[in-house]
Formats: structure tokens, C-alpha cells, sequence
């Protein structure tokens, strides 16, 4: 299979779908493998570091999206990306679609295959390809957090540990799954006084065995939930339903209610965001401000972080990637029904149940829409 991968193009995003070192594993599996010139700069991987990893070159982007049978990615393709996708080729990379109208009409149209990380999952029902980035995103919560409570980024001038006779700030996670555990434990590495919201009874009971007494552990309701914002002085949103847009938990009346100088970091904003308030920011233009609440909603946080986030995204893929490449997509998802739930639009039908109800779409079950093709 001629495997491709092309820069990044969203503002700001320096992530590469493959690192030299994949593609060697990829050429040693007796594929090829077309770079797009300057892909990898974001990541310190020159064009003589891909070639030497066996890939081929390409000049610009257009001759990989016109040769690639499939396109490895990072970030969802971009409008101009999504108009040279063919009908013949497969897209392995994120694609958020539940709160992207746009993008998923523009792949239902296209009728290519299209496999997004976020729903691939394995045999505990975890999402093994969504995990690496949301422990980097948890963990730069906290940074990103912490930054905005000082005072000349328009947060209340708090330092998140505080110092000998002071107190600490208030730090409430709201989701105790992979983001939720890495941004506490950021949260409480640095000394503040944490709490974290879950409705599930195990989630909260893992966290507290792992934490002890630095964390307060609190089942979520909408008492408890607004009780814990209101007093809050930083709120991480870290809350997913997979393959579904994220619920609406931190009403504006909410926002408007906490104290002047709070943050708010919302990790959900890739799946629309969990605040009301909440919208996409770029890490150019990180913040905004709402009734003196400052919000943090960069929708592609772990690329401040190309480096470390693509090495760790590539150690989640690759295995995929090469079952894709190894035994043609549609026989690598009837193989795997962890990889088959990747699987959100084939051949101009929806297989992702979530993205057909939340946009109106007629839902096709994935193994259904690939026996057809």
C-alpha cells in the first residue's frame, strides 16, 4: 500500500501523522510511504531523516493527497484537505465529527473511508488511540491553568500551590477518566487542593486509593457540580461520552456566578466543549474572557507539544497503521472489531451512532457498510 502523509495545516498544529521511525516499520512491511517536504519540522524530523527511514518526498501536499491510498494524519482535514480526498482512498486520523456539521458532510459526500482515533477501542473498552493525547492534554490543563490565573493574563493572581500561610487555589476536575487523572495529578503535584466529579462510583474509588487524602473525591450531581464551580478558582472540563458531542455541564448562569479571575480549561472542546460558554481557541489566541472568567478552549492543546505528543500518538497508531496497510482496510476492521469501531463514515454512510443522531444522519452498522463495499 503507498501510504501518505501530509503537514498539518490547522493553525498552529505542528503534530505529524508519522515519524521516521514508523515509516521504516512501514517500508520494512514492504509498503511506500510519501512525506510531504517539511512535515516533520514541527517534531526536529528533517525531509533526509524521513528518506533515510526509506519514505519518498513529495514537493507539496496535492501530489500526496492525488498518490496516498491512505492518508495518516493527526488533526481532522481541513476544508481544502477534505476537497482532494477521493472515494478510493482511507483517512486514519482524529475527526471529532459529532460537533463538526461541515466536515462530516463534506466525508459523506467524498465517500472515502474514513477511521477516526478517537473511536477506536480495545478489549477493557478504552480508546488506546485517544488516551496518549488526552494524558498530555491533562497534564498541560494544569499548565495552561495555572498561567491564566496570573494576573497580567486576566486571572485572579493566585499561585496554584500558594506558599507557607497561604492558601493553596481551588482546583475542581470535572470527569475522572484519562484527562481527569492526569490533570489531577499535575494538580496535585504542584499543591493545590483538588476535587474531582464523577457519576461513577468506581472512577472516584480508583482516584482515591491512587491519591489518598490529597484529593476529594465527589459524585457528580447538578447540587454538587455547581456547589464545586461556584467556589472554584481553576475548573478543568474533562468530561467525553465517546464518539459523541460532550454534554453541556457548566451552565452560563454558572459562569456567570464565579468569582472574577477564575479559569475555566475545557479539554471537551474538541467534541464541542463542556461549559456553555465554551469555543474554540487556537494557541495563537489561547483565551477569552466571560463575565470576568477567563476561558482557556484550545482545541488542539497536545500540539504546543509536537514532539513529545507525536512520538506518543505514533506509539498508539503504528500497530493499526499496519494492519490497515498489511491487509487492506476493509479486511484489517472484519479482522478487528476494536479497529472496526473506528470506523465513522464509509462510502458515504455514516457508521458512528453518535454522529448520525446528533447530526441526522441514518446510521449504518460499520460491518454492514463494509460487506457492501
Amino acid at each position: 500500500m503507498l501510504v501518505g502523509a501530509p503537514k498539518e495545516i490547522k493553525k498552529a498544529e505542528r503534530r505529524v501523522g508519522l515519524t521516521p521511525s514508523s515509516v521504516r516499520e512501514l517500508v520494512a512491511h514492504g509498503h511506500e510511504v510519501l512525506v510531504e517536504t517539511a512535515a516533520g519540522a514541527g517534531i526536529g524530523a528533517s525531509d533526509e531523516d524521513y528518506a533515510s527511514a526509506g519514505a519518498r518526498i513529495a514537493a507539496t501536499a496535492a501530489e500526496v493527497w492525488d498518490q496516498a491510498e491512505m492518508i495518516v494524519k493527526v488533526k481532522e482535514p481541513q476544508a481544502i484537505e477534505r476537497a482532494q480526498l477521493s472515494d478510493d482512498q482511507v483517512l486514519f486520523t482524529y475527526l471529532h465529527l459529532a460537533p463538526d456539521p461541515d466536515q462530516t458532510k463534506d466525508l459523506v459526500d467524498g465517500g472515502a473511508t474514513c477511521i477516526a482515533y478517537e473511536t477506536v477501542t480495545d478489549r477493557k473498552g478504552g480508546l488506546p488511540l485517544l488516551a496518549p493525547m488526552s494524558q498530555v492534554a491533562g497534564r498541560m490543563s494544569i499548565q495552561a491553568g495555572a498561567h491564566c490565573l496570573e494576573a497580567p493574563n486576566g486571572g485572579a493572581g493566585l499561585l496554584l500551590g500558594g506558599v507557607p500561610g497561604v492558601h493553596s487555589a481551588k482546583v475542581v476536575v470535572i470527569g475522572g477518566g484519562v484527562v481527569g487523572e492526569h490533570a489531577i495529578e499535575m494538580a496535585v503535584g504542584l499543591g493545590a487542593f483538588v476535587t474531582v466529579l464523577d457519576r461513577d462510583i468506581a472512577v472516584l474509588d480508583r482516584l482515591a486509593r491512587r491519591f489518598g487524602t490529597l484529593l476529594e473525591t465527589v459524585y457528580s450531581t447538578a447540587s454538587s457540580l455547581e456547589e464545586l464551580v461556584l467556589d472554584a478558582d481553576l475548573v478543568i472540563g474533562a468530561v467525553l461520552v465517546k464518539g459523541d458531542r460532550a454534554p453541556r455541564l457548566v451552565t452560563a448562569e454558572m459562569v456567570k456566578a464565579m468569582r472574577p479571575g477564575s479559569v475555566l480549561v475545557d479539554v471537551a472542546i474538541d467534541q464541542g466543549g463542556c461549559f456553555e460558554t465554551s469555543r474554540p481557541t487556537t494557541h495563537e489566541e489561547p483565551t477569552y474572557v466571560v463575565d470576568g472568567v477567563v476561558h482557556y478552549c484550545v482545541a488542539n492543546m497536545p500540539g504546543a507539544v509536537p514532539r513529545t505528543s507525536t512520538y506518543a500518538l505514533n506509539n498508539a497508531t503504528l500497530p493499526f497503521t499496519l494492519a490497515l496497510a498489511d491487509k487492506g482496510a476493509k479486511q484489517a476492521m472484519l479482522d478487528d472489531v476494536h479497529l472496526m469501531g473506528g470506523l465513522n463514515v464509509c462510502r458515504g454512510r455514516v457508521t458512528e451512532e453518535h454522529v448520525a443522531r446528533e447530526l441526522g444522519y441514518e446510521y449504518v452498522e460499520p460491518a454492514e457498510a463494509l460487506k457492501a463495499c
